[in-house]
């Protein structure tokens, strides 16, 4: 009898110890699959999320936190999680639980699902323009302008326009693009902010016609010189003569000057009209 008891004994402290084990497997699989933002991801309103609790598969759900940032959850109802990180979350839940007397020891797993809440827009000369969440606190304009595959190339201008806030006021603040990627850009690598709108306009361009090889509009690159502005388009034709060279500016009213004989050293502005002329000789 007493060999048959201790057999007894060993095995349910075997199953208690294959309990523990399997709960804290469980809870090891939801760390895992978790998104790595959910412990430091503020939850907000129309952020969707799935509530899961071991063993008890009619306590998972997948909810859409309303705008008061509320959610209604099997028994204990109504429970605000909006301003909550992840774990709090999960903590508030299953202290709801316990303390209803639902569950001894209930093992609650939030995830997020959907990032809607806080987002960031981006536009303008993007690879990919549109919303962008912010899953991680401490993202920065370099980082999310990755996200939308970057400024597109010939196209996207090189001051890239951020409106936030700042103080509780609205700004809008200009960062240039070589700052920001040519190492310098640290001091204005801006961190984001929830409702961000981040606008990346097109480059300048400059119009040319006359004697060069490829008549048209060009983008202004940053320092160009009429002597390159005339190379990009193809260099002149076999006719073709750099001097008395036209060029007309449109003024502080927006409307175009009268012609003037430029210096090929002089740099190009935006809507600049450059002609050149036919050879006499």
């Amino acid at each position: 009898m007493t060999g048959k008891s201790d057999r007894r004994v060993r095995t349910t402290r075997a199953l208690q110890v294959l309990a523990r084990m399997t709960v804290l497997c469980w809870l090891a699989l939801a760390a895992l699959i978790r998104p790595a933002v959910a412990d430091d991801y503020v939850l907000g309103p129309a952020d969707v999320i799935r509530i899961s609790v071991y063993q008890q598969p009619d306590l998972s759900l997948d909810l859409r936190i309303a705008e008061s940032g509320a959610v209604s959850y099997p028994l204990i109802g109504s429970v605000r999680l909006g301003g909550l990180t992840g774990a709090q979350a999960e903590r508030l839940i299953a202290t709801r639980l316990r303390d209803g007397g639902f569950l001894q020891n209930p093992q609650v797993s939030v995830n997020i699902t959907q990032y809607r809440s806080q987002q960031v827009s981006v536009l303008g000369a993007v690879a990919r323009p549109g919303r962008y969440p912010l899953e991680l606190s401490g993202t920065r304009l370099s980082e999310m302008l990755a996200q939308a595959g970057g400024i597109v190339s010939a196209v996207g201008g090189d001051v890239i326009q951020l409106a936030t806030r700042r103080d509780g006021q609205p700004v809008t603040l200009q960062v240039d693009v070589v700052d920001l990627f040519g190492g310098a850009g640290s001091v204005r690598d801006e961190v984001l902010r929830p409702g961000d709108s981040i606008f990346v306009p097109r480059a300048p361009a400059y119009y040319i016609y006359g004697q060069v090889q490829r008549p048209g509009m060009y983008t202004i690159e940053r320092g160009m010189t009429l002597a390159q502005a005339i190379a990009k388009a193809g260099g002149l034709t076999a006719r073709g003569t750099d001097r008395g060279v036209r060029l007309q500016r449109r003024n502080s009213a927006g409307r175009m000057d009268a012609p003037v004989e430029p210096r090929l050293e002089e740099t190009v502005r935006a809507d600049d009209l450059i002609f050149l002329r036919e050879s006499l000789f």
